[in-house]
């Protein structure tokens, strides 16, 4: 596994360096490696300008993202292909994404439950996914289907706003038989998003996501659930925070789904809010940047060497350079934050915003992994006399995940191609310092 991020000094990361003391490698057994496994509704990400008259004549509602019927579907991606208006076709999907980003970013293995179709075409949509995932996601657990995957399109008016129309097709269709109980309580954090929750009478997708939680909790393993869109929270918030409350342990969200979910619309104090359900929160609040909040053992806080930031709260990130932990490992639990801008101010010409999101909690589950694969290979290393949840320190996340964010803001797909660069002469050194 790759090291997460970048540091000033070395750490005993990778595991696989020579004894210091002896000056010879280990000759003990091969490495255990961790993972981490992911359930989606497999879709190919369409993206394409429209008008205003485009959405009304497809009924679309502006801002929104909602489900279309399958005549619908064939209709506009007609339209679409006919008058030439589609700018991208990638594979999507908010935890497909998230899981080819960590496997990129960590050049290991993750874990891929939901739908393939049996029968693939070349130049299909399911074709297309597969071509444009890389090898290190396994998809051996996908549940074979008769039919095709879904298409989701994300429609960009001339302000820029995103209307998103998703055509499910098979997508709804896994099945309990295939959520791994052994995979799922071995792997080192459980991902879905909230979209998996949203199915209609018939399909089995919710109930199969139900029960990967329901093994997850039951081992232990950390729950990441990453909401999405706030409609279909703000449906009904009270089911989605009493959700939360019991089930997961890590809440990611961007400062719209925040607002829903606590009826807090200043982020900070949100995701401060959040943190009454769960053990650790990243929210992203676009142009202004990325919060992130944890609960930490006071025996083990560390204080910031960077400036105080006075906001709602006061001083809210002195103890940013601390580990966060589950509430339940404190006992003088105390809440910890911290905050960074943009990435350089953000890239020069944002080609993509689908997909920024996922870009930075690929990199959040990269350091969750990397501190149980150090964990499971240097498993007496003093790192580990503190119970935490990841490897490094709050800062030291936000960093990571705000600058594979940036990198996934710069291209047209919401995947990354290859990792982060090892050398960037334009990046200070200070900007990975403890």
């Amino acid at each position: 596994m790759k090291f997460p991020g970048r540091r000033k000094h070395k750490h005993y990361f990778p595991v696989q360096d020579k004894n210091s003391l002896i000056g010879q490698f280990h000759k003990a057994e091969p490495l255990q490696h961790s993972y981490i496994v992911g359930i989606d509704q497999v879709l190919v990400d369409i993206e394409a300008k429209v008008g205003d008259e485009f959405l009304e004549r497809y009924n679309l509602k502006k801002g929104m993202s909602q489900l279309i019927e399958d005549d619908v579907t064939e209709a506009l991606y007609a339209e679409l292909q006919e008058k030439a208006l589609i700018n991208y076709e990638f594979a999507g999907g908010t935890i497909g994404n998230t899981l080819h980003n960590y496997s990129v970013l960590a050049d290991d293995r993750s874990v891929l439950l939901g739908v393939m179709s049996e029968n693939i075409k070349i130049g299909s949509y399911s074709y297309k996914y597969l071509s444009n995932t890389s090898s290190r996601v396994d998809l051996n657990y996908l549940q074979p289907v008769d039919g095709p995957i879904g298409r989701c399109f994300t429609l960009i008016d001339s302000q820029g706003e995103r209307t998103f129309a998703i055509s499910p097709a098979m997508i709804n269709k896994l099945s309990t038989e295939y959520v791994d109980k052994e995979v799922i309580q071995n792997a080192s954090a459980l991902v879905f998003a909230a979209y998996s929750m949203r199915t209609n009478p018939g399909d089995t997708m919710t109930e199969a996501t139900l029960k990967a939680v329901e093994y997850a909790n039951e081992a232990g393993v950390p729950v990441v659930l990453t909401l999405g869109t706030k409609f279909l929270i703000e449906q009904n918030p009270e089911w989605w925070q009493e959700f939360v409350k019991k089930h997961v342990d890590i809440l990611t969200m961007n400062e719209e789904e925040a607002e829903a979910i606590t009826g807090i619309q200043n982020p900070l104090l949100a995701a401060s809010k959040a943190l009454d359900w769960v053990d650790m929160v990243m929210c992203t609040a676009g142009p202004v940047g990325l919060y992130m909040a944890g609960h930490c053992d006071k025996k083990y806080l560390r204080e910031t060497e960077q400036q105080f930031i006075d906001a709602e709260i006061a001083e809210f990130n002195r103890y940013e350079y601390s580990r966060p932990m589950r509430l339940q490992d404190c006992e003088e639990p105390v809440k910890v934050y911290s905050y960074i801008p943009p990435y350089m101010g953000g890239p020069d010409k944002i080609m993509n915003t689908n997909g920024a999101g996922d870009g930075a909690l690929a990199a959040v589950l990269h350091d969750i992994c990397a501190n149980e694969y150090h964990k499971l290979n240097v498993e007496k290393s003093t790192k580990h006399e503190q119970p935490a949840i990841t490897y490094s320190s709050l800062s030291q996340i936000s960093k990571y995940a705000n600058r594979v964010s940036y990198e996934v803001l710069a291209q047209h797909s919401p995947r990354l191609s290859k990792g982060l660069p090892e050398r960037e002469e334009v990046l200070d050194m200070a900007y990975w310092a403890t």
